[in-house]
């Protein structure tokens, strides 16, 4: 059998690459500068804000971080109640929707027929162009005011428990509190993580899936020795790619977390995100009250940054442990 390397043809194609041409240098330099642009851009976005912020970054310090109090009129500003909210309605939403969306994704490219597959795929679709203010309407609406005695029982079942009496407390009777602004943060990173799922999926090579049913496994073993060991990299992916949607959005978790400043562990509590607190008090601020929510802004978008180069550090070990490297 002739190897590969041997053949005269595969010695061509070889010179052919290696000498390239003026089409591959072309598009070699675009999408390099489409590379280099992104980055400068989000270089400037950086400076800007910062130069924006830094009345207040440089009156409040490290406590513009790490303080608990935001008392504009008195000059202080301590943003980490709103970190704090951030972190916990955006985990909220991760808890619900990664496992929906990725048994959605499932479902639509390994069992689902094919009459039903499109139309499933085109429902959910669609929920990714409902605008956010309509998912913020409906929990003020609907989700909000019945929420109060779903969460009312959830404490009187569990509330002399201690750790989870101290998780699920005594609810607001609005119903506006983290766990409803997480619940609708999932409802709404759904769409992305399943239609990035599933794309991640549909890349898995037909050849892997029918190699494990050689081996004599069941479709359910397939996925889970063939496509979700070959997919964990784009999962990682699409989950963080709606950790960045649920941290992000404004409208929606600023009508229903209740705009409550502070920290606490109870879940069936407002409590306010940063993303939410410039949209509240952007309009009525002014000098370095409008300084620090800018610097809000810098905030989030250095968290936002850290997560996704974490993320990706976890899915480059994850993938060298699977291929034997070692880590």
């Amino acid at each position: 059998m002739t190897s590969l390397d041997s053949s005269p043809d595969s010695s061509q194609d070889r010179k052919i690459i290696g000498r390239g041409s003026l089409g591959d240098g072309v598009f070699k330099a675009t999408v390099t500068s489409a590379a280099a642009l992104v980055l400068v851009t989000l270089g400037l976005i950086l400076v800007a804000s910062v130069y924006q912020a830094w009345p207040a970054l440089k009156h409040a310090g490290i406590n513009f971080v790490i303080g608990d109090r935001w008392v504009p009129h008195e000059m202080i500003f301590g943003a980490l109640p709103f970190i704090f909210g951030t972190a916990v309605t955006s985990i909220i939403a991760l808890i619900f929707a990664v496992p929906i969306a990725i048994g959605i994704a499932l479902f639509t490219t390994e069992y689902a027929p094919k009459w039903l597959r499109t139309p499933a795929i085109t429902v959910i679709d669609l929920l990714a162009a409902i605008p956010s203010v309509v998912f913020g309407l409906v929990g003020i609406l609907v989700v909000a005011p019945s929420a109060f005695t779903f969460y009312d029982s959830i404490h009187n079942a569990v509330g002399s428990i201690p750790l989870l009496g101290t998780l699920f407390g005594e609810p607001t009777t609005s119903g506006r509190t983290f766990f409803t602004a997480g619940i609708i943060l999932a409802v709404m990173i759904i769409p992305i993580v399943t239609s990035i799922s599933r794309e991640v999926f549909s890349t898995v090579p037909e050849a892997l899936k029918q190699a494990s049913y050689a081996l004599g496994s069941t479709r359910w073993e397939m996925i889970k020795g063939s496509v979700l060991p070959h997919s964990f990299g784009g999962l990682v992916g699409a989950s963080m790619l709606g950790l960045g949607r649920a941290m992000g959005e404004t409208i929606a978790v600023a009508l229903v977390i209740g705009g409550a400043t502070q920290i606490t562990a109870n879940l069936f509590d407002s409590g306010n995100t940063m993303a939410a607190v410039i949209v509240q008090q952007w309009g009525e601020s002014s000098g370095v009250h409008t300084a620090g929510l800018v610097g809000i802004g810098v905030v989030l978008f250095g968290i936002t940054v850290t997560i996704n180069l974490l993320a990706r550090v976890v899915v480059r070990r994850t993938e060298a442990r699977m291929r034997g490297v070692g880590a």
